[in-house]
């Protein structure tokens, strides 16, 4: 009965401390997501996600304010605890029936061109002088998904709060530029609908921004990007794995799995392989996308908190210049082959 009673008197001592932090960080998700809806009413589309918007309100507020300490426990634990959570729920999005669908070729192409990317992009960054992890970040963001292959990269290399918030803004606003870029390059490359939905799906960031560049160019184009962008989508887990094992030998301790796979990269494996058996209820699945997007949202509010912006600003025309570069080398990379698909 004592041992019951100090575990429950130790439980409700840590969900105060983390209390303040995470009402905070709450504070700032609400804000995000207002100014966001407002943004959809006045402007008529999404011009800023509430992810971004997140980041810097947070940023915004730590650098004009002095935080006291005690929201540091909270904001910490909504910064990895609630992030992990997230990249969990995530692998309930992704199927691997869409492999089937796309055909061999289209996939193994795909799979091809991601790696050359994470390889081409993770050079740029290093020779623009970025820090090994935010070249990571950059290099992931670029290759696969924009912000949430960043946000799932980040806790396995350990980076930091303001590397995270530095990689995030920045590509996020290429991801913006690219959208609205992008429909414009339709004629002058010569792609007819599809080849412009591969086009598009090989080089834009997230699965909305592909609905939006592809849209102009009618039905098959949309079709044809979505799906080539879930495969892409697809080759998150297998980078990610890859990066826990290279960062747990890099680090010169025991090769531990635990340590090297962590928890929610295991757990986002098996939510896949639940969803990809369809063991998980079609009634679910928007449910727990929401809750992931919602709890990766509270996660940047949290990394926002935790962020200078003069240190974000001092790194910030090698990360822009870089994660520019980096789209032009994958978007070359996509060019070359829609010609030699084309040739076949």
């Amino acid at each position: 009965m004592a041992l019951a009673t100090h575990t429950d008197h130790s439980n409700s001592h840590t969900f105060t401390r983390l209390l303040p932090g995470m009402m905070a960080t709450l504070a700032v998700t609400a804000a995000a997501i207002i100014l966001e809806t407002l943004e959809m009413h006045v402007l008529q589309g999404r011009w800023i996600e509430s992810l971004v918007l997140a980041i810097l309100i947070g940023m915004a507020v730590r650098s004009c304010f002095d935080l006291p300490a005690s929201l540091e426990p909270g904001i910490q634990f909504c910064a990895k605890t609630v992030l992990e959570v997230a990249v969990v729920l995530l692998g309930a999005s992704i199927s691997l029936s869409a492999i089937e669908d796309a055909g061999l070729t289209l996939v193994v192409a795909i799979m091809v061109i991601v790696a050359l990317s994470l390889i081409g992009s993770y050079a740029i960054g290093r020779l623009a002088g970025l820090p090994p992890r935010i070249a990571t970040l950059v290099a992931c963001g670029n290759s696969i998904c924009g912000n949430s292959a960043i946000a799932a990269a980040a806790p396995v290399i350990h980076a930091k709060a303001d590397e995270i918030a530095s990689s995030i803004a920045f590509t996020a606003v290429l991801g913006v530029a690219l959208v609205l870029a992008l429909p414009l390059f339709q004629v002058p490359l010569s792609l007819g609908s599809a080849d412009y939905g591969v086009f598009a799906g090989l080089t834009v960031y997230a699965v909305p921004q592909v609905l939006a560049a592809t849209a102009p160019a009618g039905l098959i184009s949309v079709q044809t990007g979505t799906l080539v962008k879930l495969i892409r989508v697809l080759m998150l887990g297998p980078v990610i794995a890859t990066l826990s094992i290279l960062h747990g030998r890099n680090t010169g301790g025991k090769l531990c799995w635990s340590k090297m796979v962590p928890w929610f990269i295991i757990g986002f494996a098996a939510l896949m392989a639940l969803r990809s058996a369809e063991m998980v209820p079609q009634a679910a699945l928007a449910p727990i996308s929401a809750a992931s997007g919602l709890l990766t949202i509270v996660s940047m509010a949290a990394l926002g908190l935790s962020v200078d912006i003069r240190s974000v600003r001092q790194s910030g025309i090698r990360v822009i210049g870089a994660a520019t570069l980096s789209l032009a080398f994958l978007s070359g990379l996509a060019l070359i082959f829609l010609k030699v698909f084309a040739a076949h």
